[in-house]
């Protein structure tokens, strides 16, 4: 089965209930991940998270059937999550089919986030006319759309915006529904709503919650690896470390900034110019004014050939590294923060190359 982005902004569709393996692809991992979140919420007993990565499961594709058919340790459900590159789960979603045809039992859901796939994609394929699987497109949104989704947020939550709040608090999230949320539950906190008790909430309760996050948040840290400002990037990992800033929420920062310069190079195409931009479109492409000067630094900066000669871009090579240094986060969370401000500085020094020398891609 398939399902559209917007099917989503409200909740699950109803074809998820009949789905037990879920295909979320495209260029909005974001919103992408946001919809594995809540199908996984929405699973009748979730049971345990268990998560595999692409790369492993293209090395081992019988490693998915494993999991899928094993046990919790204390006899529990379990649910799989699986973070992919492309095509890297097709084998093993594959193997899992083909065991289940002949008789292997009964597997636990399995959900999977595929950057750099699309629903052309040889696994979307194999998925798409299948009735117990669901595969989803997800392209960066407009502000339209995360505003929606947002109102959904407030409204699971006993929440009710009034005027333009919903708009308001998807332009501070940066269109990111993940951040989104994370701002309705701090709302949803401070007014005391819940859905047994519905509250109000006003602009000035988001400002509330929200008055030092321009100052105190991801920005300056993301500005200063991206652009290059190599001076700065030092004190920009010792503030975030005082202020306790989450690793995760670093490199999804920094996520979310390489998918916007990759929706302005698609929108600009070869020969475009980051100067003729009107002001309609820097509103669909998330470009406000106080970001403006910066945006435009770092896109000419990542948008040059990776090597002499080469038709690949520095922000080709910046997208996987991002991603799996996202990765490499989350396997390794004792020390996360020694390892994100390793790759920040290598990041950083490499875009304040004049030349075309070329970054590797960690894995």
């Amino acid at each position: 089965m398939k399902a559209t982005q917007k099917d989503f902004l409200r909740g699950p569709p109803p074809a998820a209930r009949e789905a037990r393996i879920f295909f979320f692809c495209g260029p909005d991992e974001a919103g992408a991940s946001a919809a594995a979140n809540r199908v996984a919420a929405a699973l009748p007993d979730p049971g345990e998270r268990i998560e595999l990565a692409g790369a492993d499961l293209r090395r081992d594709p019988a490693l998915l059937g494993d999991e899928a058919r094993s046990t919790s340790l204390f006899g529990g459900k379990r649910h799989i999550w699986v973070r992919a590159s492309g095509d890297d789960a097709h084998d093993a979603i594959q193997f899992l089919i083909e065991t289940a045809e002949t008789g292997a039992g009964e597997a636990a859901p399995v959900i999977v986030v595929a950057t750099s796939a699309t629903d052309k994609s040889r696994t979307a394929k194999l998925l798409e006319k299948r009735k117990d699987a669901l595969v989803t497109m997800f392209h960066p949104p407009e502000l339209s759309a995360v505003a929606q989704a947002v109102r959904g947020m407030a409204d699971a939550a006993g929440l009710r915006l009034g005027g333009d709040l919903a708009e308001r608090i998807a332009r501070a999230a940066g269109l990111d529904v993940r951040l989104a949320q994370s701002e309705i539950d701090k709302l949803a906190l401070y007014v005391g709503a819940d859905p047994q008790a519905p509250r109000p909430a006003t602009p000035e309760d988001h400002a509330a919650i929200g008055a030092s996050t321009e100052e105190d948040g991801f920005a300056p840290l993301v500005n200063a690896v991206l652009g290059g400002e190599t001076a700065k990037i030092g004190g920009e990992v010792r503030r975030m470390r005082e202020l306790g800033l989450n690793p995760v929420g670093v490199a999804l920062a920094l996520e979310r900034r390489a998918a916007q310069l990759a929706q302005i190079a698609a929108y600009l195409g070869p020969r475009g110019q980051f100067e003729s931009i009107d002001k309609g479109a820097e509103m669909r492409l998330g470009i406000f004014f106080r970001e403006k000067r910066d945006i435009g630094i770092q896109y000419k900066r990542w948008m040059q050939p990776a090597a002499r000669g080469a038709k690949e871009t520095r922000l080709d090579r910046l997208v996987p590294r991002l991603t799996a240094l996202h990765r490499n986060l989350i396997a390794n969370s004792q020390a996360a923060e020694l390892l994100l401000a390793q790759e920040l500085a290598e990041i950083g020094r490499y875009a304040a190359k004049s030349g075309t020398a070329g970054v590797s891609q960690k894995r």
